[in-house]
């Protein structure tokens, strides 16, 4: 750290580093951690005072920015009412609101919102829901799914099943998790055809095993956590079509795509493709609180219905909780009361600009953009910890993952911030080139 720390930001990192376990992690050899004092419009105030520009929207989730005043009131006003109440037998107008919108704003054969608490658990449900269905259709044998490498689908034991077998974080948890079968990832990329050649792997796959095949599971158009790759809508409009002729559900895992980040308000609309059943969460609250929904057609709500128990066996304690119900309404219309499709290209335009010149840079394998989300692709692992406290000396703050350098920032950038994200990056991304952050590293 560069700047002086109270006492009071020095205790709060002692107590920090003898008891709190941060995600991905060790408790021993610890990745340094930053003291927040607050975060407002596209900042995060450190406790040393220093601010940084927000390059990662908090996981991709606050894409309306930090502290907002939409967002305060309608917590606020909520919890003048209840924070939560058992979804079980009662209902209230927050999750009616949240599914009357939802239902609205997704694909239309999607007329069934199913809430939840989070992204993993949200394709944990749209999992079992595809395992119910099959069962009710008297299809026992169909118990695996089928999805491409390279994706990213959670943490949680079925979500992981479906996450890429090598870079999906979870090779320790191979020999207990559910085997799944596994396509090449995409090779087409964003705005290319596909070809026969190129969709040829995967149909074979599913023509060949489609009698034990629940569902196919995909992020649609952009791999996430995976890879930050982006691949050709038209290899999600031909899955589609396989899935159709096979009698396979689709799921899409919208969690990161979902809410503007691709250009479009869902990133299926690209291909113009709806799923039989789609998962959304991260930026469904705006960032503020952890809410999910697990959406699904009438077909397969009526088929799980009427199968036998009679009933879709899950109901988390805080399903419907109606203080992140009433945020996520607020976000919701806040997004669509602004031009969102113009701040999106606005930062799509921008990052293009700005990232491009590291495509010259040693080092440097690819560099892509698509809507808000802006990937520089290095050809060897990037030293994560030398690189943080870099971008931190340099007043931002982005989190690199495997060989990615990459920004997601909040809708609401402006253009300085987001030129100030991009000089940033080139200048990290040179110095990794130069060999200087990796000799820090060390």
């Amino acid at each position: 750290m560069t700047a002086a720390l109270d006492a009071g930001a020095e205790r709060l990192l002692a107590l920090d580093a003898a008891h709190a376990w941060h995600p991905y992690t060790s408790t021993l050899d610890r990745d340094p951690v930053y003291p927040v004092r607050g975060a407002a419009g596209c900042e995060i105030e450190l406790m040393d005072g220093r601010r940084l520009v927000d390059g990662m929207s908090s996981w991709w989730c606050a894409i309306h920015g930090y502290n907002h005043p939409v967002l305060n009131a309608a917590a606020t006003e909520q919890l003048g009412r209840m924070a939560h109440v058992m979804f079980g037998g009662l209902t209230h107008a927050p999750a009616v609101g949240l599914v009357e919108r939802l239902v609205r704003l997704t694909p239309a054969p999607l007329q069934h919102v199913f809430l939840c608490d989070s992204g993993s658990v949200s394709v944990e449900v749209a999992m079992k829901m595809a395992l119910q269905f099959q069962q009710a259709a008297g299809r026992h044998a169909r118990v695996r799914f089928l999805t491409v490498r390279g994706g990213y689908h959670g943490d949680t034991f079925h979500a992981m099943s479906v996450c890429d077998p090598v870079t999906g974080m979870h090779g320790l948890f191979e020999r207990v998790l559910p085997k799944q079968l596994f396509a090449p990832v995409p090779a087409p990329r964003f705005g290319q055809p596909c070809t026969d050649a190129d969709i040829a792997a995967f149909a074979t796959l599913l023509a060949e095993r489609a009698e034990e095949i629940a569902a196919v599971i995909l992020e649609p158009i952009v791999q996430g956590a995976g890879g930050m790759r982006f691949y050709a809508a038209d290899y999600l409009a031909r899955v589609r079509a396989l899935c159709d002729r096979h009698e396979v559900l689709l799921i899409l895992d919208e969690i990161a795509t979902g809410f503007g980040r691709t250009g479009r308000l869902f990133a299926c609309e690209h291909a113009g493709i709806a799923p039989d059943i789609l998962c959304v969460g991260k930026a469904l609250t705006g960032g503020y609180v952890t809410a999910a929904a697990t959406l699904a057609t009438e077909r397969v709500a009526t088929t799980i219905s009427a199968g036998t128990p009679g009933t879709f066996m899950h109901g988390p304690t805080f399903m419907g909780n109606p203080l992140a119900c009433a945020i996520a309404n607020a976000s919701i219309d806040l997004l669509l009361a602004r031009d969102w499709q113009a701040e999106v290209a606005a930062i799509e335009s921008g990052l293009a600009v700005g990232l491009a010149p590291c495509r010259d840079l040693p080092g440097v394998r690819d560099v892509r953009v698509l809507g808000a989300i802006g990937v520089v692709e290095m050809t060897d692992p990037v030293p994560m910890r030398a690189v943080q406290r870099r971008f931190v000396e340099l007043g931002v703050w982005v989190r690199p993952f495997g060989r990615l350098v990459y920004l997601m920032p909040p809708f609401i950038i402006s253009a300085d911030q987001l030129v100030q994200l991009c000089n940033a990056t080139r200048r990290v991304v040179a110095e990794l080139g130069a060999g200087r952050l990796a000799a820090a590293a060390e």
